[in-house]
């Protein structure tokens, strides 16, 4: 079977059953020791909300978080945090360790924004800067609460006196830019026992899930130059080259397998109408379920690229930009994450928080309530459509993610409504449920081996004795350059 469907192998029934045996008597981790853990991170909600939103109010493209990087550097240093700057040879990707010896657990963080996002904290549509970047992937709330939850570690570390070691990672460019991938092809994960992270969203859900694998590229066209009018015939045009390469890949739909996704973007179609264009780009990403058929399907639009080439007399080039695996999702692991989600909670709007949840959602046409933020969503195994270069992570170490209420319940991601809530205190309280969370099951790995015990042989099981990690984006360096 290949690879990419291992998440569908079954783990028998008696197997299941004796992992549940093996956990279940030290999942309840001292449950006044949760609680403190939980009241300490409550008394620290104004400090890291400010944290989250000094990020806010500046939000930085991939890898170019550079004053994002030392703030959280900043506070990991003043925490006794030992910081390795600079992993991958990339400028804003580090690693802030505290402890030694195992278990080594990894908490993710990120904190990259997304481009022409910059909107208000506001209930219309209002930009701070236009055409600036913003947060509408709400990475200024994950990062934060990854520091938030590698701190309360460090802390009952320090406290309890158990070995181990909990590690912070800090991850550029997860919006297009494959910055984990880079970080594992460089072995930056390998040593970990398991990697706990989470996503900001408009439900608190801790189940265990799956996506569709990506790779991305720029494909560019170069022709000849002419006057359009005047002499045409003498003429190439590079845009003629990109046009007729995704008149094919638009043709080519029809004919790939579900759940085939294919998108495109023409970020350079000349300059002016009256000049034929000499150079051409357009951007694409392909996705799939599975990493053969996406391999298969990348070369179809490349063969497409190449026939757009030779149709116009151009000449094309191309470059992988990017490459992420699905995520291989982890069981036993989610079951210790979600015990400790349901412990926490959900969280309350206050009046206000109401009002402007109220007026945000009839932008969005929704008519769910804002207070199904406070509910946690019962356990169930989701294929989702999204990617993420997480995906590269869990293929090497087991991983554990959830999402936490930081928007208005029915916000999509990537939406100036996500923007705008993930600047209020709406987003700094779904960001602390997260961080509790994250504390909590990271803690509950170091107090039980025999837990981290039953999600490695899942993980080993699910990703197969043949497998081998191999970046979908071979061997080229990481493009620090993508966003400027």
């Amino acid at each position: 079977m290949n690879a990419a469907y291992n998440f569908q192998i079954p783990i028998d029934y008696l197997k299941r059953f004796l992992i549940i045996l093996i956990i279940a008597p030290n999942l309840l981790f001292a449950q006044n020791n949760k609680q403190e853990i939980i009241k300490d991170l409550d008394l620290k909600y104004e400090h890291y909300s400010k944290i989250a939103q000094k990020m806010w109010n500046n939000p930085e493209l991939g890898y170019l978080e550079k004053q994002s990087v030392a703030l959280l550097i900043k506070e990991l240093k003043n925490e006794g945090f030992k910081i390795d700057a600079g992993v991958a040879d990339i400028p804003t990707a580090f690693m802030a360790s505290y402890g030694s010896g195992h278990p080594m657990i990894g908490i993710l963080g990120e904190y990259d924004a997304l481009p022409g996002m910059s909107q208000k904290a506001s209930t219309n549509k209002e930009a701070i800067v236009e055409g600036a970047p913003g947060h509408g992937c709400g990475h200024h709330l994950l990062g934060t609460a990854a520091l938030a939850a590698a701190i309360s570690v460090k802390d009952w570390l320090k406290k309890s006196g158990q070995s181990g070691t909990v590690i912070f990672y800090g991850t550029p460019a997860e919006e297009g830019g494959s910055g984990k991938v880079y970080m594992g092809r460089a072995g930056a994960f390998n040593d970990l026992d398991a990697i706990i992270t989470w996503h900001p969203a408009g439900q608190n859900n801790a189940s265990p899930h799956t996506n569709l694998a990506t790779i991305s590229g720029r494909f560019r066209f170069k022709g000849i130059s002419s006057h359009a009018a005047m002499s045409p015939e003498h003429g190439r045009s590079a845009l003629d080259g990109v046009e007729a390469m995704n008149n094919m890949v638009n043709m080519l739909r029809e004919h790939t397998t579900e759940p085939t996704r294919i998108h495109y973007v023409i970020t350079d179609g000349g300059m002016a109408p009256n000049i034929v264009p000499a150079e051409a780009e357009v951007y694409y990403v392909a996705r799939h379920e599975n990493r053969d058929e996406l391999k298969a399907v990348w070369n179809r639009i490349i063969k497409a690229a190449e026939g757009a080439a030779m149709g116009t007399e151009t000449e094309m080039t191309f470059e992988v930009v990017g490459g992420t695996y699905n995520i291989l999702p982890n069981e036993a692991f989610s079951k210790i994450m979600n015990s400790n989600l349901e412990i926490v909670g959900g969280v309350n709007y206050d009046e206000k928080e109401k009002e402007f949840a109220t007026a945000l959602q009839k932008t969005l046409g929704t008519t769910k309530k804002p207070e199904t933020a406070a509910e946690v969503q019962p356990m169930a195994f989701s294929h989702g459509k999204a990617s993420s270069d997480v995906g590269d992570v869990s293929w090497i170490a087991p991983t554990a993610s959830m999402v936490a209420a930081t928007w208005v319940p029915g916000t999509p991601a990537h939406s100036w409504q996500a923007v705008a809530a993930g600047g209020t205190s709406i987003g700094n309280k779904g960001m602390m449920v997260a961080a509790k969370t994250m504390a909590l099951t990271a803690i509950d790995l170091m107090h039980n081996p025999s837990a981290l015990k039953a999600i490695k042989i899942e993980f080993n099981e699910r990703k197969g004795p043949d497998f081998k990690y191999e970046a979908l984006l071979g061997d080229r360096e990481p493009p620090l350059d993508y966003r400027k």
